[in-house]
């Protein structure tokens, strides 16, 4: 059979089938607009990189991508979190000594409440 465009028909000139590959080739992957950049990237960067795409399935090009994406569509970032976090920790007015006793306090109650028993190495 032919692979125009429309039905493909039996020798008796009886309608087969309707398919997607006969009326559009491309449904499955169409053309996206590429800028091709260079950029220079250390080796633990580039470790990252590789390690994403394997774990995606992924193209290196497609993780960064997706990694930039990600990145892109947060407000504020890392660095309004941690002022966040400042402000928080200031509006509790406590002392250093104050603090360790709460995080000494929060832990133990976090490890009695924990199903797994850790042990520690004395």
């Amino acid at each position: 059979m032919g692979g125009g465009i429309g039905l493909q028909r039996e020798a008796a000139n009886r309608p087969i089938a309707l398919t997607t590959r006969t009326i559009w080739p491309y449904h499955i992957n169409m053309a996206t607009m590429t800028v091709r950049a260079t950029y220079a990237l250390d080796p633990e960067t580039v470790g990252t990189l590789e390690r994403l795409a394997r774990r995606w399935g992924v193209s290196k090009s497609a993780a960064l991508r997706r990694a930039i994406q990600a990145a892109g569509g947060r407000r504020g970032g890392a660095d309004e979190a941690l002022r966040a976090l400042d402000a928080l920790q200031e509006s509790a007015r406590l002392s250093g000594e104050e603090a360790d006793r709460w995080a000494r306090t929060a832990r133990a109650a976090r490890r009695s409440a924990s199903s797994r028993r850790i042990r520690r190495p004395r």
